[in-house]
Parts: C-alpha cells; structure tokens; sequence
C-alpha cells in the first residue's frame, strides 16, 4: 500500500463501503492499526487498517506559507525580548492537519497581535520546549544564563513563556540566580489554550510585553490575569507567587505581600506596592549553581518517619519541611515522630528548614513546646513567611556555594531578593 502523508485527501475503500476525507494523524490515545481521516463535515473516524482494501490518492497536500512582512525597528520604541520555554502561545493550528506549526518569532506575535508593534520592537526565540512539569534545575540553569546574556544584550526587559504548573518554581530560582538585575524579567503562561474563546493568552502576552517594556521595577516577577474577566493583570514578585487554581485564568496569587503592580491591556501600569528593586544599570550575571539533592517533603498525618531516613541514606544535602500551620511535626507519638529521624539528619550536618503548607501567615520557633524542641533542642531552621517551595529554591541555591550549617542558616534566614516579608500582610489573602 502506497504511503501518503497526513494532510493529503485520499479516498478509502473497504470491503464494504467507501470514504473520502483528508488523511489526519494518528492521536496518540488511538491504538495502532487504525487509519484516521477527516470527512466533509468536519467529524473524524478511525478505520481499522486490516479492513482497508484500497487507499487512492484524490489531492496530496501542500501546506500554505503565509507571507509575512519583517518587521522594521521603530525609533523611540523600547526592545523586549521573548523566550518560549514551552508552551503553545505563539503556535498557530492548520485547522486541515491538526497539527501546530509556527517558528516561534517576531513576526509570528505580531501576525497575531498587530498591537504588539506599538508597544515594543520585539525579539523572540524558543530556547526550549518542555511541559513545565517537565523542567528540573538542570533546565533552571541553562535558562539564567540565556536570560542574563539577553538582560546584557541591550534590550529593555525580558518576556519569558512557560506552562503554568511550575512558573512559581522557575520564578523563585531565577530571583535567586540572576545577579545584578537591572531590567525586569516577566514570565507569562496561559492557564486556557490558545484556539479557544476564553484563552488568557493575548491579554498576559500584551499586559508581559508592557510590563517589560515600561515597568520601572528590576524584578524577576509573574505577570497574568489578575481576575476572571479580562480586567487586568498582576505583576506579582517571582519568590512570592503560587499557582492556587487548577484552571482559573486569575491562578497565580501574591502570598503574604501585595503584587507590585496592575498592567492594562491599554498599556497603563498602577503600582500596588512600591517595595521593588528600581531599573539600574551594569552587567548582569547567572550564579547558576544548585544542589540537586534538596528534598521537599509534605508532612501529613500518619506519615512514616523512615522517609526522612530515606533522604539521609541517599546522601541528600538539605530538607524542607512543608510542615502544618505554625511549623508543626509529628512529635510524641512513639513510632509516628519524625524527632529522632531529623536528629540524625541534623547530626549529619543536613540541614533541615520549616516552612508552612498553609501558605499565608509564618512559622513561629517558638509558640508551642514541640516547636521549641525543633528549633531549640535539634536547631530546625524557620524561614518565617517564605513559601515551601521558595524555600525548596532557596536552599538548594545556597548548598550548591556552601555546606557550613551556620552559614546555611545565617543565609536562609536573610532576605535576599524579597523571599520574607518583615510582616505578612492579610491583604494579600484576600487579593
């Protein structure tokens, strides 16, 4: 049987009838040995090949090549430049195919939004493309040093597009290993693709490319929808962001401060909350070294202490605690308390840091007599209103330049780039 390519309109014939349709790909939930086609009006089916007699070419495929105008400076205009990470923010769909094709430039943003041109000239390229679950330190690295030597490059801030599930990881490691920052560095996602009506994507590119044109903050930040609607977005700090919805397009909420600013889609810009870094000048650089044995743990009722063992007898170097509301551990039930498992991690020189899974609000050393045992008796790190996952961030950023546990702490409990607020603001649970 002839091979033809998807996109081609063929005509199938089987023992007992016939159908014409253009040739689709196989999806991968399909199982293998069906042959699927889009017929006339727009449905697809799947044909089990062992039925397939005949398959006649009616009309091979040729794949449309928009022409696309380059796109010409324009003087007075700020530069911005725009990683993809992954993601499909620029991808436009042959609706004939099915498929996703787009080369990930400037033009390809403009040819979407023509209203990108007036705000900023604008750079872009795919650096990666990884489903952000996907992404491990190993990828935070490599994308410190592309933003760094962009920051240096010139241009007047940086847009960088990922999936959404782990944005707040990479915004809280690039806060840590971009030094000297002098621009400000946006990351942008769409919690609804792109091809459907209710998509955020325009809005967060156009409210990024604003923010990073005009934003006069030299912050690694988050920048989306600020509500349901498509009222504004926020800029909210890279190591105090989280995702806190599944799917809502006003999922990433700022924790325990205010978001620096609202961006319009009109290009207006209100700041919130002036405790920023301002825009500056100098050679930026990536201090992208981290510890990949840096261990978050959730703790949970019932847990099994040997899971701390685990992390010690995998030679692992620090351990966060995403422990419950003030900072608490299991601690008096025999065979249920983690304290004769973090003794031993601790006696190790492992590190062990208290974060709260509660999220809003900080940790206290010393409220409760087991708490005190932590911090007192075994010498557990409390990192006051920083988020586990900051935490996580943080810690395997510092081990990767020091073991020394003095230093380790001293550290973690210094505020480098915004990761502890002097007070936990309640307004902000409720932003």
């Amino acid at each position: 049987m002839p091979e033809y390519k998807t996109g081609d309109k063929v005509k199938i014939i089987t023992e007992k009838e016939e159908f014409e349709g253009i040739l689709m790909p196989r999806p991968e939930m399909l199982e293998k040995g069906f042959t699927v086609i889009k017929l006339d009006n727009g449905y697809n089916i799947g044909i089990e090949d062992k039925k397939i007699k005949q398959i006649k070419l009616i009309e091979p495929y040729k794949q449309k090549k928009e022409k696309q105008k380059k796109l010409t400076v324009k003087k007075g205009l700020p530069t911005v430049s725009i990683l993809s990470l992954g993601g499909t923010i620029s991808s436009k769909i042959d609706y004939r195919t099915g498929g996703v094709y787009a080369d990930y430039t400037a033009e390809d943003f403009v040819a979407m939004m023509p209203e990108l041109a007036k705000v900023a000239n604008l750079k872009a390229k795919k650096v990666m493309s990884l489903m952000s679950e996907d992404m491990n330190p190993d990828d935070w690295k490599k994308i410190a040093k592309i933003i760094a030597d962009e920051l240096n490059s010139g241009i007047d801030g940086v847009v960088v597009t990922q999936g959404t599930d782990t944005l707040h990881f990479s915004t809280a490691a690039m806060s840590f290993m971009l030094k000297n920052i002098n621009k400000p560095v946006v990351f942008t996602a769409a919690q609804r693709s792109i091809d459907r009506g209710s998509s955020d994507a325009f809005m967060n590119l156009i409210c990024s490319i604003t923010a990073a044109a005009k934003f006069d903050g030299a912050e690694v930040i988050s920048c989306l929808h600020g509500t349901t609607n498509d009222d504004y977005c926020l800029l909210n700090r890279g190591t105090k962001v989280r995702k806190m919805h599944t799917s809502r397009r006003d999922a990433f909420r700022p924790v325990n401060e205010l978001p620096l600013a609202k961006v319009f889609s009109d290009g207006k810009i209100e700041v919130v909350n002036r405790n920023y870094k301002k825009r500056s000048e100098g050679k930026v650089t990536a201090d992208n070294k981290f510890e990949p044995k840096t261990a978050l743990i959730q703790i949970y009722p019932g847990m099994d202490p040997k899971i701390i063992d685990f992390y010690i007898n995998e030679d692992y170097k620090g351990i966060v605690l995403a422990a419950t509301a003030l900072g608490h551990i299991p601690t008096l039930k025999e065979g249920y308390s983690l304290m004769p498992n973090l003794k031993k991690a601790i006696d190790k020189k492992i590190p062990v840091v208290i974060a709260s899974q509660t999220l809003y609000g900080r940790v206290h050393p010393l409220v409760y007599t087991n708490l005190r045992k932590l911090s007192i008796e075994l010498g557990c790190i409390f990192i006051e209103d920083m988020l586990p996952e900051t935490a996580y961030v943080k810690l395997g950023y510092i081990l990767a330049q020091t073991t020394n546990p003095k230093k380790v702490k001293e550290l973690m409990l210094t505020n480098i780039v915004g990761e502890i607020t002097e007070r936990s603001l309640d307004k902000s649970f409720l932003y």
